[in-house]
């Protein structure tokens, strides 16, 4: 990932509370927010370098809601997916993944870190190329989960599908293709659910690797869900069975 553009007070204040590597901060000259102040005394403490500059400065970045701030972050650093994998092994006996292929907005990958993080998932894998990029918009929409989520990467989503039936742990794709509702599968044990984007759903060739399939219940005439709300919607059935 290059570095990221994080834009506003709160989406910088996740970075630094997650100790992530702010290289360098530009903030609003004459601004009357208190909140930039509280701000520059935290950048003071953790020896970030910030700088103020005039409003016509911050004219390029108008269609952010900036907030008078402007952070660029180091790369965010992801992991090697059996890394992943056994070290959420370690932690419990029972961890709940997500694999996603080809989902490839950045705000429909910020929400689903949220969504993952809300609901005590371990780990999200996705494949190296095809994916949403690690940005400014994932970062924001994701309300900091993007700091606290591990996520790995792999050449193949076949490969994450090869590595969790190694280690024991079921794979449910959740597409409209399939014929068996979701809230007939049991997720207590180690699972990975897989998602595909919206408008293609799961690759065909992911498809054919998967051992199991289960689709959401839709109103006559409705096709799809946005995959976020989806992935949401899903993941909370696995919390619910597991409470």
């Amino acid at each position: 990932m290059k570095d990221a553009l994080l834009y506003g007070i709160h989406a910088l204040q996740e970075a630094l509370n997650a100790e992530q590597t702010v290289d360098r901060v530009w903030l609003l000259q004459n601004s009357k927010n208190p909140a930039i102040n509280r701000l520059v005394k935290q950048l003071n403490e953790k020896q970030i370098a910030f700088s103020f500059v005039p409003k016509e400065r911050f004219e390029r970045y108008k269609n952010n809601n900036h907030q008078g701030v402007v952070a660029q972050l180091s790369p965010i650093k992801t992991l090697e997916a059996e890394s992943l994998v056994e070290t959420a092994l370690e932690h419990t006996k029972t961890p709940l993944f997500l694999l996603l292929d080809g989902v490839t907005d950045a705000r429909n990958f910020g929400a689903i870190l949220r969504s993952a993080a809300a609901a005590g998932v371990q780990g999200v894998i996705v494949p190296t190329s095809g994916s949403a990029p690690i940005n400014g918009d994932t970062i924001k929409t994701s309300a900091g989960a993007v700091f606290q989520v591990p996520i790995a990467k792999v050449a193949h989503p076949k490969d994450a599908l090869f590595l969790f039936d190694a280690y024991g742990i079921q794979t449910l794709g959740i597409t409209e293709k399939a014929t068996d509702y979701l809230y007939a599968k049991p997720l207590l044990g180690p699972t990975a659910l897989v998602l595909g984007d919206e408008h293609k759903g799961i690759s065909k060739g992911v498809i054919a690797s998967l051992k199991d399939q289960a689709k959401l219940p839709m109103a006559e005439g409705v096709d799809s869900l946005n995959v976020s709300v989806a992935c949401a919607i899903v993941l909370y059935e696995a919390v619910r069975q597991r409470m």
